[in-house]
């Protein structure tokens, strides 16, 4: 059975999922506005993506008998004015994000609770990919989007990302 202070803190994740979930979306409306098809495509999928971390979380409470409490999630209150602007916020939530799931595993390891330990691996695996995408397309948005054929160059490349739902086996 969990300790309830990590039931609690996952609770607590799945909000947060579903917060970036809609910042994400809210960078794609951004994005969209903009002629920015790719990018907004690009966020879409992020978007999907925390949603399915929300569902992995609530999953994994399911399966130990958690109970669950869904809360209200916040509507993101940033500006957004730059092209720059969505994917630097998207790197400082992204490094929020991991601070959180770092939270939940220390709090795992006090009370020696491998099985979450090793669910929440699987997290700790993902953020870092998440960050490093962040960087990534902050470090390209530096090279190629002031120019206006490299940025479109750029949104074009963006809008091939393919979605694929994670891989977790609840085993």
């Amino acid at each position: 059975m969990l300790h309830e202070k990590i039931a609690s803190l996952m609770n607590t994740q799945i909000n947060k999922e579903m917060f970036s979930a809609y910042l994400y979306l809210d960078f794609a409306n951004f994005f969209e506005s903009k002629g920015l098809s790719g990018f907004a495509s690009w966020y879409k999928i992020q978007a999907k993506e925390e949603m399915d971390h929300a569902m992995l979380f609530y999953q994994y409470l399911q399966n130990n008998n958690a109970k669950i409490k869904l809360e209200a999630i916040g509507a993101p209150d940033i500006k957004l004015v730059e092209f720059m602007d969505p994917l630097e916020e998207g790197l400082r939530h992204e490094e929020y994000v991991t601070s959180l799931i770092n939270k939940i595993y220390s709090v795992a390891m006090e009370y020696k609770d491998y099985k979450s330990m090793d669910f929440l691996n699987w997290f700790i695996k993902e953020q870092g990919e998440e960050e490093l995408n962040a960087y990534t397309l902050i470090d390209r948005m530096e090279l190629f989007g002031s120019n206006n054929t490299g940025l479109y160059i750029l949104n074009n490349e963006l809008a091939n990302r393919k979605y694929s739902p994670p891989d977790y086996d609840f085993g």
